[in-house]
């Protein structure tokens, strides 16, 4: 008997994708359509609706949900849900289009994607956005500056996904929610922790994975793959790491490799309740949430990511967060430890992070095996210094 899985947010798995009879026709109707043009996080956004891994959304957020999320960090239900998801749109794209009317959306080569069931239109304060979610009016931070280049409008409705953007990237590893929960129920896992990541992976992502596992039947590894700063590792680079890393390190029938097709946001805390969130739709029962978790620059403190958890009950959260300390060699223990077990001192601590990575691979310096699997760290250098 196969066990039962973690249901997933909301109760059930909203899958936007249409079927084969459907999609002919609105590929038909669709070109008699006003048309809209996704940036790439739309995008990334409109394959997660698709696929349901943004359940319970079923489209664009309309104004009263987005205001619920902005400021109560919940749908207008009461779900917990922490960053809005919108469409954007300029004063002047608007001219030919009215509620009630369906709209195709197209990526930049004018490839149909979704048609959009427009509901509601309506202004936005970028401001209070950028204040609610992501802590701060700072431009240099990405997704603030994202927001002031986008539309001064939203568009909110349900949509239908007609074709998913075109992947030539990681197609063994793009599992969508029913693929994993399939996955999980067939290895008979009942306790899956998922992991998190936007790095090439490290010791210290190793130790806190392998800690997760003796707790958990299996472990989804779901880097993220969608878009990113331009700082961060190329996600080429990064699922290279993790497939040599669970070749020689892992158990493989203890693990499964699957890419995250989203945005990354930058968002910290609120971040972190979502993709706890959608890794319960993935079905995932316990998520890690490590040292500034989802983090960039100063903008938020190390373990806010983790406090954040406090605000929500955990039998409405349903998955259980794991919260990880920063994870470093200690030379003295002779081993990896957290500030939680080691009664070293720093200067026996050899830290490890992926900003620390990307520094040392700037200035040409080999990566010592305290930091990272030396397989790992061939692929990283060859990359970066091929000579």
């Amino acid at each position: 008997m196969r066990p039962l899985l973690i249901k997933p947010h909301g109760g059930r798995l909203e899958e936007r994708i249409v079927g084969k009879e459907s999609r002919d026709r609105w590929m038909e109707d669709a070109k008699k359509m006003r048309k809209i043009f996704l940036d790439i996080r739309e995008m990334d956004d409109l394959e997660l609706i698709g696929t349901g891994a943004l359940s319970p959304l079923r489209g664009y957020m309309t104004q009263d949900e987005y205001l619920s999320v902005i400021n109560r960090m919940r749908l207008v239900n009461g779900l917990p849900w922490t960053i809005p998801i919108t469409l954007h749109a300029f004063k002047q794209e608007l001219s030919d289009i009215r509620v009630g009317d369906d709209a195709a959306l197209l990526d930049s080569e004018s490839r149909l994607l979704g048609v959009l069931h427009l509901q509601e239109m309506y202004k936005w304060d970028k401001e209070k956005e950028a204040t609610k979610v992501y802590l701060t009016n700072d431009k240099r931070h990405p997704s603030v500056s994202y927001l002031h280049r986008v539309g001064e409008y939203l568009l909110g409705g349900e949509v239908e996904v007609i074709n998913l953007p075109v992947h030539k990237r990681f197609l063994k590893y793009r599992l969508p929610p029913s693929d994993t929960r399939k996955i999980f129920a067939e290895r008979g896992w009942k306790r899956i922790v998922g992991f998190q990541t936007r790095n090439p992976i490290h010791r210290g992502h190793e130790y806190v994975q392998k800690c997760a596992l003796e707790i958990c039947d299996g472990l989804l590894l779901h880097p993220l793959v969608g878009e990113t700063a331009k700082e961060d590792i190329p996600p080429d680079i990064r699922i290279k790491t993790y497939e040599v890393a669970i070749e020689h390190y892992y158990p493989k029938d203890r693990v499964l490799l699957a890419v995250f097709p989203a945005a990354m946001r930058y968002a910290g805390p609120r971040e972190a309740i979502l993709h706890a969130i959608m890794r319960k739709n993935y079905g995932c029962t316990h998520f890690i949430v490590g040292r500034d978790h989802a983090g960039t620059g100063n903008y938020y403190g190390p373990f806010d990511a983790q406090h954040i958890f406090d605000e929500f009950d955990e039998r409405e959260l349903e998955i259980t967060p794991l919260f990880f300390d920063n994870a470093f060699y200690c030379k003295k223990c002779g081993g990896m430890a957290t500030a939680k077990i080691c009664p070293h001192s720093q200067e026996d601590h050899i830290s490890l992070s992926g900003t620390k990575i990307r520094k040392m691979l700037k200035e040409g310096k080999e990566l010592p095996p305290e930091f990272v699997r030396p397989e790992v760290g061939k692929i990283l250098m060859e990359r970066y210094n091929p000579l």
